[in-house]
């Protein structure tokens, strides 16, 4: 019985009550440079810990970039984060674990569905393949991305003259500076991104993923008007 206590308390260290202290003062702090703090000295090293045991207990290993992936489930944890409500009865670690679990589970199927498509293209004919794919054009690709990023500028700059909130207006200067400096910044995957324009803007990561939701619905009418 002794040992078994023991072993549960060991396996759990990572994650105790310190860290349950933690999240609640994140969540009931309203100082900025106070919650960046208790995040990144007792919150984050709970939450990368908590994801690499799930992703190591549960296989997830074999997705593919599956570093890229725990940093992008860290970024998700860090979005909801403020959902937590200790008064539901659930502990923190619980609750972030099958968020966690869940998150990845949708990795595995989307990587499924990616698979599958991967298969489809694979059996197009040796014919259309050699015809179509085989031929390369280095100069037509490269004037068709700059006739993109042509448009893509003027699509900006319709989105510039629109009624915007301040948050939303500062996270599209971040991205006109992020699309206009492609060269002098070092990006190296998709979390790398949003900390960038965290910078750029002086908002939190919440406040960055909500008012990029509008510029990403704006973009996919362009992507989509674009492809038509």
């Amino acid at each position: 019985m002794t040992k078994k206590k023991r072993s549960k308390r060991k396996s759990n260290k990572y994650f105790t009550h310190v860290h349950e202290k933690a999240i609640l003062d994140y969540i009931f702090s309203e100082d900025k440079a106070d919650r960046n703090v208790i995040y990144r000295n007792t919150i984050r090293p709970a939450f990368v810990e908590m994801i690499n045991k799930i992703v190591f207990t549960y296989k997830f290993t074999n997705l593919p970039n599956v570093e890229s992936l725990k940093d992008e489930c860290e970024i998700h944890l860090i979005t909801i984060l403020s959902n937590f409500d200790e008064r539901r009865g659930s502990k923190a670690f619980s609750y972030f674990s099958v968020i966690t679990k869940n998150w990845f589970i949708a990795q595995v199927k989307n990587t499924a569905k990616q698979l599958k498509r991967q298969a489809q293209f694979d059996d197009i004919s040796k014919h259309v393949e050699l015809e179509h794919l085989t031929t390369y054009n280095t100069y037509g690709e490269k004037r068709e991305w700059k006739e993109f990023m042509q448009h893509l500028w003027k699509e900006i700059e319709r989105w510039d003259k629109q009624n915007l909130k301040e948050n939303e207006r500062r996270v599209l200067e971040a991205i006109k500076i992020l699309l206009s400096e492609p060269d002098a910044i070092e990006i190296f995957n998709k979390k790398a991104i949003y900390l960038y324009i965290r910078e750029i803007t002086n908002l939190n990561t919440k406040q960055v993923l909500t008012n990029l939701n509008k510029f990403r619905m704006e973009y996919a009418n362009f992507k989509k008007k674009w492809n038509g």
